[in-house]
């Protein structure tokens, strides 16, 4: 069975930094993709960076030269590096993977780890 397990959230001042990570267990045969999302409030959950199988990564344009993200793909685990955070990156973020099951891509998510920016 499938599970993703995000942490590394928590309430920082605005200019601090945060790590988060999120571990993967029980993957069959690998995986195809791993990103991170985050939601706030009442708004939709919005995609903040991503990475492929081949490494190449995307990024949310209001978060590009603030955030990284990484893979230890030995490990099944993805890092999402923040710095320079600011109240507006408040919010529960989340992981997403995509696993190869031989017969296709399944998506599974995390349930979340909390970040507030606030001083």
């Amino acid at each position: 069975q499938v599970q993703v397990a995000e942490s590394g959230g928590g309430s920082v001042q605005p200019g601090g930094s945060l790590r988060l990570s999120c571990v993967a267990s029980g993957i069959p045969l690998g995986i195809n993709y791993m990103s991170w999302y985050r939601q706030s409030g009442g708004k939709e959950r919005e995609l903040v960076a991503s990475m492929s199988g081949g490494g190449r990564t995307s990024y949310a344009d209001s978060v590009k030269g603030r955030f990284t993200i990484s893979r230890d793909r030995a490990k099944h685990t993805s890092f999402l590096q923040m710095i320079d955070l600011k109240p507006e990156d408040t919010a529960v973020y989340f992981c997403k993977i995509g696993v190869d099951h031989g017969v296709g891509n399944w998506d599974y998510w995390g349930q979340g780890t909390q970040v507030t920016v606030s001083s």
